[in-house]
C-alpha cells in the first residue's frame, strides 16, 4: 500500500472489507428497531396513552412518511460516498458547517439509544435470571456482561456481528408472528375486526402522542448508509436495504398492533394497556400460544435488546470511523484492524463511553427502565427526528440547487462553491434525478417530519415523564447540535485544509 501524504485527507471507508450485501444490513437496521421489544413494550404504552385502538394506522402513517423520505434518501445516496450517513446527507445539501453540527447530533443521539436499551436490556435479563433461577440480579450486572459480548462483536469484522443478528431477528420476529396468527386464527376476543383501522380509531385519543411513540419504533431504519464501505454494491444496495427495512418494520408493527388489539377486544384493549402495560404481550403469548410462548417471549426480549445496542454500537463507531478518516477527529478513531477490517480503535471509543455513562446512571440509583430507558430513549428519538428533518431539507436543496447550478463554472467558482456531487467534483457527470424523487417526495416528508417534530417537543414533557427531565435532555439535544456548529467552525478557521476536504 502506497503512504499516504500528511497533507492529504484519508480515502474514506477504503480498506474495509465489502462482504454486506442487502439482507446483512436489512437485519441490522430491522434489529435495532427490536420488533420484540416494540411489540411487548411500545405498543402497549401506545395503546394506553396515544390514540388507543388507532395504533396501527399511526404505524402505516409514520411508515408511508418514512418511505417518502425514503425516495429522496435513496436518490441521493450514489452521490454520497461517504459512509457518515445522515450527516453526510445533510452536508451535500446544507454545507459542512451544518453537516458538522449533524453529525455531533447523530453521535449523541445514538449513544442516549445505546444507554438507554442497555439499561433495559440488564432489567429484562435480571427479570429472565428471576424468573427461571429464582435468584435476584442488579440489572447492571447482566447489561456489563451483554456491553463486553457487543464490545467484543463490534471490534470483529461487520459480517459477524451481521450473522449473529440475523439469528436473533429471525428468532424475534418469528415469536411475534406465532402470537399474532395465533390471535388471529382463534378470532382473538371478540372476532375479527377493522375498526381499529378506521378514521374514527386513529383520531380518538392522543393523536399527536401516538404519532410520537411510532417514530420512536422506526429508530435505525436510516442506519443503512453507515454500512456503504462495507456494502458490496452501495449505490444499489443502500436504497434497497432501506426500502425494505421501513416496508417490513411498517408491517410488522401495524399488523402485531393491530392484532394486539383484536386479541385483547377493541372494547378492552385501552384499558388492559393502561392496567398492565409490561405485562400485556407475554399474557396474551399464554392465552392464545401457551405458558412456553410466555417464557420464549421472556428470553427472546433480552435477545431483541441486544441486537439493537449491537447495532447502534455498530452505527455510532461507523460515525466516528467515518470523522476519523476524514481527519475532523483524531486519525486513530478512523483506523482498521490489520486481521478483522474492521473500525476497531473506534468500537473500543464507542464501548468505553456507554459503559462509564451507564455505570454513572446505576451509582446513581437511577430505575433502568422508567428513568434511564425512558429518559435517553426519550430523548434519542428526539435527535433521530431532528436529523431526518434536516436531510429531507437537505435533499430538496441539493437536487434544487444542482437543477439551477450551470454546466461549468470557473476555477475562482469552484473554490468558493462546492460541486453538486462526488461525481461532478471527479469528472462524471451527476445522473438525472426526477421531480419526484428529487422534490416532490423529499418536501412532502420535510413537511410531515417537521409537524411530526413540532408534536414530539410539545409532548416531550409526557415522553420523558417529567418537566425538568424534559428541559435537561432538550438542552442536551440543542447543545449537541451547536457544539457541532461551533467545532466547524473552529474547523474551518484553524484547519481549512480538512474543512474543505470533508464531503
Amino acid at each position: 500500500m502506497t503512504q499516504q501524504r500528511a497533507d492529504q485527507p484519508a480515502r474514506v471507508g477504503s480498506d474495509l472489507d465489502r462482504t454486506l450485501g442487502v439482507p446483512q444490513i436489512v437485519f441490522m437496521v430491522v434489529a435495532m428497531a427490536a420488533p420484540l421489544t416494540v411489540f411487548a413494550g411500545l405498543i402497549p404504552l401506545m395503546l394506553g396513552t396515544g390514540n388507543g385502538i388507532g395504533t396501527p394506522v399511526d404505524f402505516v402513517i409514520v411508515g408511508v412518511v418514512l418511505g417518502l423520505f425514503t425516495v429522496g434518501y435513496s436518490a441521493m445516496t450514489p452521490e454520497v460516498r461517504n459512509a457518515g450517513a445522515f450527516y453526510s446527507y445533510i452536508q451535500r445539501g446544507l454545507g459542512t458547517t451544518v453537516g458538522l453540527g449533524a453529525a455531533a447530533l447523530a453521535v449523541v443521539t445514538y449513544t442516549l439509544l445505546m444507554v438507554a436499551v442497555s439499561a433495559y436490556l440488564g432489567a429484562a435479563a435480571s427479570n429472565v435470571v428471576q424468573t427461571f433461577a429464582g435468584a435476584s440480579v442488579p440489572w447492571w450486572i447482566p447489561a456489563a456482561i451483554g456491553l463486553a459480548a457487543i464490545g467484543f462483536l463490534g471490534y470483529r469484522n461487520v459480517e459477524l456481528s451481521a450473522r449473529v443478528l440475523g439469528v436473533l431477528l429471525v428468532a424475534e420476529i418469528a415469536i411475534v408472528l406465532v402470537v399474532d396468527l395465533a390471535i388471529v386464527l382463534r378470532g382473538g376476543a371478540d372476532g375479527l375486526t377493522a375498526k381499529p383501522l378506521t378514521v374514527d380509531a386513529f383520531t380518538g385519543g392522543a393523536t399527536g402522542t401516538g404519532i410520537m411513540f411510532a417514530v420512536f419504533g422506526f429508530v435505525g431504519f436510516e442506519a443503512t448508509a453507515v454500512f456503504r464501505s462495507e456494502a458490496k454494491d452501495p449505490d444499489r444496495t443502500i436504497p434497497r436495504a432501506t426500502y425494505i427495512a421501513v416496508a417490513l418494520i411498517a408491517v410488522i408493527y401495524a399488523f402485531s398492533s393491530w392484532a394486539m388489539i383484536v386479541g385483547l377486544g377493541v372494547d378492552h384493549a385501552v384499558q388492559a394497556a393502561a392496567d398492565d402495560p409490561e405485562g400485556l404481550a407475554s399474557g396474551l403469548a399464554a392465552q392464545f400460544v401457551g405458558k412456553a410462548a410466555h417464557d420464549v417471549v421472556q428470553v427472546l426480549l433480552v435477545t431483541s435488546f441486544f441486537a439493537c445496542v449491537l447495532t447502534a454500537h455498530n452505527v455510532v463507531s461507523r460515525y466516528l470511523f467515518s470523522l476519523g478518516r476524514q481527519r475532523a477527529l483524531p486519525r486513530v478513531l478512523g483506523e482498521v484492524h490489520p486481521v478483522h477490517r474492521s473500525p476497531s480503535a473506534a468500537s473500543l471509543v464507542t464501548s468505553a463511553v456507554v459503559t462509564v455513562v451507564l455505570a454513572a446512571m446505576a451509582i446513581v440509583g437511577l430505575d433502568p427502565v422508567v428513568e434511564i430507558y425512558g429518559w435517553f430513549g426519550g430523548a434519542g428519538t428526539l435527535g433521530l427526528i431532528v436529523l431526518l428533518t434536516l436531510a429531507s431539507l437537505a435533499v430538496v436543496v441539493h437536487f434544487r440547487g444542482a437543477s439551477r447550478r450551470p454546466a461549468s463554472i470557473g476555477p475562482a467558482r469552484q473554490r468558493s462553491r462546492r460541486p453538486a456531487s462526488i461525481g461532478a467534483a471527479r469528472g462524471r457527470s451527476r445522473r438525472p434525478v426526477s421531480l419526484w424523487a428529487g422534490t416532490i417526495a423529499p418536501t412532502i416528508a420535510f413537511a410531515c417530519l417537521a409537524t411530526i417534530l413540532a408534536l414530539v417537543v410539545g409532548n416531550f414533557e409526557l415522553l420523558i415523564g417529567s418537566r425538568w427531565g424534559a428541559d435537561v435532555f432538550l438542552a442536551i439535544i440543542a447543545l449537541a447540535f451547536v457544539g457541532g456548529l461551533g467545532w466547524a467552525l473552529a474547523l474551518r478557521r484553524t484547519r481549512p485544509d480538512v474543512f474543505q476536504a470533508i464531503e
